[in-house]
């Protein structure tokens, strides 16, 4: 009573305010404001801390205001002003007036909503920490909020109080099978949702206590009915859909479908049956009764005999703070007197004052008078069960007229809909009009640009014959422009150039053209279907709201029938509210208990409040040990962190102590690779940079960092490795540069992995170092990769002898190198050592001499060649006219210098004891196949019977021999010095010995290991040199030509 009288206050106060500012001003801003204190009022009366039950007329002010501003801004910005993560009925009273809302407001309050659906996914998971009292009923509720928003933004066809019928629910689906099976599937997890909240609702209340009428239970039981009109309809629509499935897919399929159905229908069905057994229930809303058995999916005659649950809400349950309370004294109370005025009636009025008074009965005698006391009785209790028959026939014909009278406004409601949504269907069509119209424009617009494609074709047909003609006058004027014959050659190429990229953009053009107008042909025959369709639904459309209409006049003179009779029972109640003051007395023994109830209600706060607190207090301690978890949590990530940085500071470490190996210097590799490593670092430092910043916003997941530590670390010492490996095939000044670059790049990378192992530097680490590294790596990738020879065809034939004569020069100089080594090595060297080097120099100096002589003859082929295929042209111009043979050329005498000077580094190397003799084995070998190189390239163009080229092949088996000699001196050199390094084993024990053996047999399979992994790799290298040289010297353009 106390919290009756308080609202009754609160409400009663901001009436004169409102009514005081709208008399003052005038206009819409008035209006408005008018309009938004009404409506904070209601909601803050509606939403608050108080544990009792939302009051109906508080929410349907809510309702009546969403359909005003034809949105639900208005709530939203009084809701955000709550505290709704501090007080957990708070909480649980916006989600009851929430749902309220997106099922009876106004459309426009999921589109303005849908913007708090993160916050609301935050709330939940925050209310969710709590096991007890409102917090996980909250966290529930919020997620069947959020799953309501998603269904009906997905399905926008459903209304948010799911009234549909049978064919707007085919509409729904669009008739495909696949969109019935998607939509059944996320009406399960909708009504999963809701099951999930009534469960919990029922598990949270003691029911061995009449929960339901105390104000407590109330309030935790007042959003299930939003909750069993949601259930209703999705069960009835669920059973539709998978009869509708069953009669187009097999049983199989949706086996699934029928396992979740019936574990979703017991728990409805109970759900239902505990709900209308419930005192609160009974009188605000009447829960229908499921089957027994549910449905039989696999017989289709079976949807005949479903029947659609109908929740019934009769029209005194719309106002459940205002209904009159009735007990059986006041019926008690009613029926007596009525008996009292049908006894006077009969009797007259002294009779019934006194009906056993016999003294003023003189004529009777004591028989007589007992026969009239039981006649008497008789008649009495004939009264009594006639008054019976007629309360109960009173109170049938009430509970019916109640029940038609509910029907009539469901009815009315569902036709206010429909025509709601036909509304909205005639506005959609119009826009979709409106779209195909504008799709009309873009179409017209693309033929305009098609008529202006056409005619750029035409000009540039134009101007293709035009070309045409001045390649006809150079022609003619070929003889006395010989002179020119290189520019005029330049010109014909880009005429030939300027005619296919015409032949190919016109035909561009017409494929572009074509295909445009297909397809505006197939647009507009389109939109002709669509428009004719539109055009059909929207008279479709007319002639149901005018049926619409009709019906609604109709039902409009029905509810003026029952007002009448509704009115007739009025003053029956009236009469019968007579009676009630008689028992005014009683109310104040009434009112004592009441007082006594009061004061238990009292002590039972307090002991709550006491509960709540320790609760509280505990609350306190989980969440301080969840923060000691987190950040401990954190910390094992962090430890993570540094481990994976360390072993990844190790690898990038490992790769520059490679750099120093005397093994890696034999390791070669190409341009192109290293371009590949390069960007695949670059590549993986963007991703690495992501996930440093995700790491840094959560520091309890690592996740996404470790696999990008690891993928760094591993890219960026290959990317090291083969910019070593290519600065051994590059000249000396960019070979120096690339190396300094991949050190550089190496220190930078340990020092960014250093950072992420200090807590302090953690979140300053960066990276930029490292990508501006790579940056000038890639930069010295390109400049070193292999290019054709980008000189002009006039300058070929100098280049061809300036590298010949370069050639010369680098064996001549080698030649020179070797003599000065071997004198250098008999003025220091005695023994096996000095024999050794004598062998193996002596072999080098021969196969410089048959280099010497190879050159020599080559010269003489070329010259030779040259004046007999040039004619009354010059030499340069016959280098001209035969490029690709010149760059083939110049290229394998590029390869023979570069070879002599290899091998001399190598010998040089071997003679100090640094080198290895399978490097100069090597040498010899390249050098070898560079000769074969220079005498295929010189042979292609010579005659078969021509003196000089019998003394190149000559000389070309003489390189061949000398390079043979070479490897079979640095054979036997190599095995005289490891014979004189043989191994003395007379002092080893048998278990050294045995130690010896088992060391010896795991260095042989890791050899044998390496040897493969060597021979696959020098497999891969070749092809790719293969590919490379082919590309640089035009191999697949002679192949085609």
């Amino acid at each position: 009573m106390d919290r009756v009288s308080s609202s009754m206050r609160q409400a009663a106060n901001p009436l004169p305010r409102v009514l005081s500012r709208r008399a003052g001003g005038s206009g819409p801003e008035a209006e408005r404001e008018s309009f938004e204190r009404a409506q904070t009022v209601s909601i803050n009366k509606a939403i608050n801390t108080q544990e009792v039950a939302v009051k109906e007329k508080h929410a349907r002010t809510c309702i009546l205001g969403t359909h005003h501003e034809k949105g639900a801004q208005t709530f939203w910005s009084v809701v955000n002003r709550l505290p709704l993560s501090g007080n957990a009925v708070l909480c649980w009273k916006f989600c009851h007036v929430f749902h309220k809302l997106l099922r009876d407001g106004h459309s426009n309050v999921l589109k303005d909503s849908v913007r708090y659906k993160n916050e609301l996914s935050d709330m939940s998971r925050m209310w969710g920490h709590l096991s007890e009292g409102y917090g996980q009923l909250c966290s529930i509720y919020l997620k069947l909020l959020r799953t309501k928003m998603e269904f009906h933004t997905k399905n926008p066809r459903f209304p948010g109080n799911l009234q549909m019928s049978d064919r707007q629910l085919d509409e729904a689906g669009e008739n495909d099978v696949n969109n019935f099976f998607q939509l059944t599937v996320e009406m399960f997890d909708y009504l999963e949702c809701e099951l999930n909240l009534f469960q919990t609702v029922f598990s949270s209340l003691d029911m061995s206590r009449s929960v339901s009428v105390t104000a407590a239970g109330q309030c935790r039981l007042a959003p299930l009915i939003q909750v069993i009109l949601d259930c209703s309809h999705l069960y009835d629509y669920t059973v539709k859909l998978l009869f509708k499935l069953h009669s187009c897919l097999p049983a199989d399929t949706l086996q699934g479908h029928r396992d979740r159905f019936l574990e979703q229908f017991r728990k409805l069905k109970d759900l239902f049956y505990r709900s209308s057994n419930l005192q609160y229930f009974k009188r605000l809303i009447q829960i229908p009764q499921l089957p027994e058995n549910p449905p039989n999916f696999l017989r289709a005659s079976a949807l005949s005999e479903h029947i659609s649950p109908v929740v019934v809400i009769p029209a005194e349950a719309s106002s459940p703070d205002s209904e009159p309370i009735t007990d059986l004294v006041e019926m008690e109370t009613a029926s007596q007197s009525l008996f009292d005025n049908k006894f006077d009636d009969i009797f007259g009025s002294s009779f019934s004052s006194d009906p056993f008074n016999f003294n003023s009965q003189n004529g009777m005698n004591k028989d007589d008078k007992d026969w009239l006391i039981e006649q008497l009785y008789r008649e009495i209790g004939a009264l009594k069960e006639e008054l019976e028959s007629f309360k109960a026939e009173s109170e049938r014909r009430g509970l019916q007229l109640r029940g038609r009278i509910s029907e009539l406004e469901a009815e009315l409601a569902e036709q206010r809909h429909l025509k709601q949504q036909a509304l909205d269907d005639s506005e959609f069509l119009r826009t979709e009009l409106e779209e195909l119209k504008k799709q009309r424009e873009d179409t017209e617009k693309a033929q305009r640009s098609l008529t202006e494609i056409e005619r750029r074709a035409q000009a540039n047909e134009q101007r293709y014959s035009k070309l045409k003609e001045k390649y006809s006058e150079l022609v003619q004027n070929h003889a006395d422009l010989l002179r020119k014959n290189a520019e005029v050659t330049k010109q014909v190429t880009v005429a030939r150039q300027a005619q296919g990229d015409v032949e190919r953009e016109k035909k561009e053009l017409e494929d572009s053209f074509q295909r445009v107008s297909e397809q505006s042909q197939r647009k507009s025959q389109e939109q002709a279907e669509v428009l004719e369709t539109l055009k059909q639904e929207l008279a479709a459309s007319k002639q149901e709201l005018q049926v619409l209409q009709g019906t609604l006049e109709t039902t409009i003179q029905v509810g003026a029938e029952q007002n009448t009779r509704i009115a007739g029972l009025e003053q029956e109640r009236d009469s019968l509210s007579h009676a009630a003051e008689q028992r005014s007395k009683e109310m104040a023994a009434l009112q004592a208990e009441l007082q006594q109830l009061r004061d238990a209600l009292s002590s039972e706060k307090e002991s709550s409040r006491k509960e709540r607190e320790t609760l509280q207090t505990q609350l306190q301690d989980k969440e301080s040990a969840e923060r000691t978890l987190q950040q401990r949590r954190a910390e094992e990530q962090f430890a993570l962190l540094q481990g994976s940085a360390r072993e990844a500071e190790r690898m990038v470490q490992d790769a520059l102590s490679r750099l120093e190996d005397p093994a890696h210097i034999s390791c070669t590799g190409s341009a192109d690779y290293l371009l590949s490593r390069t960007s695949a670092a670059s590549e993986c430092i963007e991703r690495l940079q992501d996930a440093h910043s995700k790491y840094l916003t959560n520091r309890t997941d690592v996740s996404t960092v470790l696999p990008c530590v690891a993928l760094f670390a591993h890219l960026i010492s290959d990317t090291i490795l083969q910019g070593s490996a290519t600065s051994h095939m590059a000249p000396m000044e960019p070979a120096d540069r690339l190396l300094e670059t991949c050190k550089q790049c190496g220190s930078e990378a340990i020092s960014y992995l250093s950072s992420l192992q200090d807590p302090g530097s953690v979140a300053s680490a960066n990276c930029t170092a490292v990508t501006n590294c790579l940056h000038r790596i890639s930069a010295i990738g390109e400049e070193l990769r292999p290019r054709g020879l980008d000189v002009e065809q006039e300058e070929l034939g100098d280049l061809v002898d300036k590298e010949m004569a370069a050639t010369s020069a680098a064996i001549e100089t080698a030649a020179a190198r070797i003599e000065e080594m071997l004198s250098k090595a008999r003025a220091g060297d005695t023994g096996v050592k000095l024999e050794v080097n004598e062998r193996i120099l002596g072999s080098c100096t021969g196969l410089m001499q048959a280099i010497q002589v190879l050159v020599l003859a080559s010269k003489d082929l070329q010259r030779e060649i040259v004046e007999s295929g040039r004619g009354a042209a010059s030499p340069k111009e016959f280098y001209a006219k035969n490029s690709r043979w010149t760059e083939g050329l110049i290229s394998a005498s590029k390869a023979v210098g570069w070879g002599a000077t290899v091998m001399v580094d190598a010998a040089d190397l071997v003679v100090q004891g640094k080198g290895k003799f399978e490097e100069l084995m090597v040498c010899s070998h390249e050098i070898a196949a560079s000769t074969a190189q220079l005498v295929a390239a010189s042979k292609v163009k010579a005659d078969k019977d021509s003196s000089n080229l019998s003394k190149l092949q000559q000389a070309s088996r003489g390189v061949n021999q000398a390079t043979a000699g070479v490897v079979a001196s640095t054979k036997s050199g190599k095995s005289q010095i490891e014979e004189k390094d043989s191994m003395d084993f007379s002092s080893m024990t048998l278990t050294q010995i045995k130690r010896q053996e088992m060391d010896s047999q795991v260095r042989v399979l890791e050899l044998e290991n390496q040897l493969q992994k060597e021979r696959q790799k020098l497999g891969e290298l070749r092809k790719k040199h293969y590919e490379l040289a082919g590309v640089a010297e035009g191999w697949e353009e002679d192949g085609t030509d």
